[in-house]
């Protein structure tokens, strides 16, 4: 009975010396933190989407504290959460309007026909590995298994008849379907922006006419449309920036394939 009693002194005096010891270790290494992160962070909606470039919400709140992320770098908050880090922050949020995703496809079953039968796994980065890298006879376009869809935590995207589609009023512009995108069809532009190129198709004119009935020629004549230089043609394929677009639709109107259209 004797040795049983010494075994739980002995055990308790180590026990209470090793908890003596983390606490002890605790106070000396303990690191300091910011009470601005944690408000920051309550701030912040949680999706943890990485559409700031950061890991997720926690970490994004330690970048702004330290000053290595802007008050308003959460696209899923918008100017909303921006405001409300900003009183905390002490700093004042630029605004930068609500930007969404775009699909760069207009290439339909009907417009854009396949040139095969895929069977294998259902997903885009799967088939785009394929000889040919689509199973439409355009090898730009998008492959229609939605994985982009379900990257979403949103609800924002779907696949309608061949090809993804984004609903803005849902979409918050975090670029989850940028990059899981084998294609690289889609990028995040200003809500306001009205008009696109719903293409990207890099061939020549005429290779362009038999592979999709909705593609762009690379013809130039947007651009000579254009009176604030917001449409360049690289690679035989117009593109619009967004950001320099007034929405007055002279491009949309002079081009021969129509593929310049309202988002």
């Amino acid at each position: 009975m004797s040795i049983i009693i010494a075994t739980t002194i002995v055990l308790a005096v180590v026990g209470l010396l090793i908890g003596l010891l983390l606490v002890s270790a605790n106070e000396k290494f303990k690191v300091e933190v910011d009470p601005r992160e944690e408000a920051v962070r309550e701030c912040l909606p949680g999706n943890n989407c990485g559409g700031c470039g950061m890991a997720g919400c926690d970490a994004l709140a330690a970048a702004i504290v330290k000053g290595e992320a802007p008050v308003n770098g959460c696209p899923v908050g918008g100017e909303k959460v921006a405001a409300q880090i900003s009183k905390i922050m002490g700093v004042e949020a630029e605004s930068t309007g609500k930007h969404v995703a775009f699909v760069k496809c207009a290439g339909t079953c009907e417009d854009a026909p396949r040139k095969c039968n895929y069977i294998g796994i259902q997903t885009c980065e799967a088939a785009a590995i394929i000889p040919g890298k689509s199973i439409k006879s355009c090898q730009y376009g998008c492959l229609g298994f939605g994985s982009c869809v379900k990257a979403c935590q949103f609800d924002a995207i779907h696949i309608v008849n061949g090809i993804a589609e984004v609903d803005r009023t849902k979409c918050y512009g975090c670029g989850a379907c940028v990059a899981t995108c084998p294609q690289h069809l889609i990028e995040i532009v200003p809500d306001n922006s009205v008009y696109a190129v719903r293409c990207s198709n890099h061939d020549k004119g005429a290779t362009v006419r038999k592979e999709c009935a909705s593609g762009c020629f690379g013809c130039g004549v947007c651009v000579k449309q254009c009176e604030h230089e917001a449409i360049t043609v690289v690679g035989n394929l117009a593109h619009i920036d967004g950001d320099k677009c007034v929405g007055c639709g002279k491009c949309a109107g002079k081009c021969p394939a129509k593929i310049i259209r309202v988002r």
